[in-house]
């Protein structure tokens, strides 16, 4: 599958990237800058810039191999962000739990889906800040239409969500459009896969954007 190239072409390298500061952050400046110089050693860059607020949801992809979980930790060192992601509560037990909660993980019982994303936005609204990081496909396998969980979080919780695309091809991470406010899910999805349509994942073929 071909991807034409995004619009946003203004390349930065990623220690010039600024950080507001509405949005959490934390990890040692070291680690920040050995982050930010491996990413840039092999090649990486920065397009568009990143949302400046305490809470918001980042919908990264495509997700179509597992160095995309790899170049994301970098992203979060390289920027300190203090990101929170949910993950299934049966993977926080010693010893590999303490290192998932530190790394942001939060445990969550999937009993149902709907449970899940009102347990999931609840614990937003009721944090006075918290940036949640997910894979808004939720499988690195071939799927469309996506999964609109995220789009009902941020609707229930009423914060924006950025959506950002790691571009294998261009190696950029590139800091996509905001959508300040959840109203229609079916139109604003749309937004989304035009956006997803210009971004080349480490296998596109798996990055399915339109049926």
């Amino acid at each position: 599958m071909n991807k034409e190239p995004h619009n946003n072409t203004f390349r930065r390298p990623i220690a010039d990237v600024e950080v507001g500061t509405y949005i959490s952050r934390k990890w040692p400046q070291w680690l920040s800058s050995f982050a930010a110089w491996t990413l840039t050693k092999r090649g990486w860059a920065v397009e568009g810039e990143l949302i400046n607020q305490p809470k918001a949801i980042l919908a990264v992809a495509p997700h179509t191999s597992n160095w995309d979980f790899f170049i994301g930790i970098f992203i979060v060192f390289a920027f300190r962000l203090n990101i929170n992601f949910f993950g299934k509560h049966s993977i926080f037990v010693p010893p590999l739990g303490s290192i998932v909660r530190r790394l942001g993980g939060i445990p969550i019982k999937r009993s149902k889906a709907h449970g899940v994303v009102s347990e999931i936005a609840n614990k937003i609204k009721h944090a006075d800040e918290l940036i949640l990081a997910l894979a808004p496909e939720g499988t690195r396998s071939p799927i469309y239409p996506w999964k609109t969980g995220f789009m009902h979080i941020a609707r229930e919780a009423e914060v924006p969500i950025q959506i950002i695309g790691l571009d294998y091809k261009k190696k950029a991470i590139v800091l996509g459009p905001i959508i300040q406010k959840v109203t229609n899910i079916d139109e604003q999805m749309q937004t989304i896969y035009a956006f997803y349509d210009t971004v080349c994942g480490k296998y596109p073929e798996n990055c399915i954007t339109r049926s």
